[in-house]
């Protein structure tokens, strides 16, 4: 059977999408870059100097002849993207010239540019920028999606042998961007989950909002955090299946649910995490990543208008090759 992200792939591949990827000089960006193209998962667009990425992959030995690279210097569409960030951030203070300056120096900005004018369905960025970095131009050019109170990261981890979750592959959200979210922006952040694993994992998401107790065997205003967000959930997106607060045996194991949570529909089943801040979500993924030997995505970002994904900065090429997979089946999805 083929593993969650070979599935991922294949649907990419049903419906090939332009990513821009604009950090080159990372050599594993480079890398990933010739296996996408090899794979056929995407088309590519490289941003930077040409004698420099080809040097590149001359010395990393990889083959970049399908890929297109974008020289913001050179490039006959500079004036087009300058006249269309200044029009998108003039009322924010933008000038034509801070807009050529911009796109002339940082190549995030360009590559979001790229994906503003429709010469890319998506961008993958992160391997050597912060997630502040990434995030920036996104939210400013492209702006969120219809609907979207707020945005928010996740990743897919897939688990290998794993009865739990979906065969093994979860959500877990919020890992890499909301740092201390309200009960109300924890609410949201589950529906915007609940929609991201319908669209790359399947299935019915089955939610779970998590804590250090489970339904009222600890007493703290952290966990009354989470029980005030289940009733914001309940009430904003009554079709979810949704409820807590969990602890994560309670929400994913069932032996522990039927103790723990008789009587719940999500405790046991879970396959959506929703941890209650950045710290318990950041440092949940890497843990199973490293100890339970999962392949991890992300952080994806969802909430934001058209695909731009971030990557961990100590993220492999094979990890890159995947977040730019399922930023091509997102931008089928757009």
């Amino acid at each position: 059977m083929a593993g969650y992200i070979e599935k991922i792939k294949e649907r990419a591949r049903a419906d090939v999408k332009t990513i821009v990827m604009p950090e080159t000089n990372d050599k594993r960006i480079i890398i990933a870059a010739a296996h996408v193209i090899e794979e056929g998962i995407a088309n590519i667009i490289l941003v930077g100097n040409r004698e420099k990425i080809m040097d590149g992959a001359g010395w990393l030995e990889v083959d970049l002849s399908k890929v297109q690279i974008v020289e913001p210097s050179t490039t006959e569409k500079l004036d087009e993207y300058v006249d269309l960030l200044y029009e998108t951030r003039k009322s924010k203070g933008m000038t034509p010239e801070k807009a050529r300056e911009m796109l002339l120096s940082d190549p995030l900005v360009f590559g979001v540019m790229m994906v503003k004018a429709n010469d890319a369905d998506g961008m993958v960025a992160g391997a050597c920028h912060a997630t502040a970095d990434v995030l920036r131009p996104a939210l400013q050019i492209l702006k969120t999606a219809p609907g979207v109170k707020l945005v928010s990261g996740f990743f897919i981890l897939d688990v290998p042998n794993s009865p739990f979750g979906n065969n093994g592959t979860f959500l877990f959200a919020d890992c890499g961007l909301n740092q201390d979210p309200t009960s109300e922006e924890l609410a949201h952040i589950a529906y915007s989950s609940s929609k991201s694993f319908k669209n790359l994992v399947g299935g019915k998401p089955i939610i779970a909002m998590l804590s250090h107790s489970t339904k009222g065997s600890a007493k703290h205003p952290l966990v009354d955090k989470v029980t005030k967000a289940v009733e914001y959930a309940h009430e904003y997106y009554p079709n979810l299946t949704l409820d807590g607060e969990l602890q994560t045996d309670a929400a994913i194991v069932p032996a522990v649910a039927k103790n723990k949570a008789p009587g719940s529909e999500v405790a046991g089943k879970a396959n959506v995490l929703i941890f209650p801040n950045l710290d318990a979500g950041n440092i949940g993924y890497k843990l199973v990543e490293r100890l339970g030997g999962a392949d991890a995505y992300g952080p994806m970002l969802q909430g934001i208008a058209r695909p731009v994904n971030d990557l961990s900065r100590g993220c492999s090429w094979e990890d890159i090759v995947g977040v730019v997979a399922l930023t091509a089946v997102q931008a089928q999805l757009v």
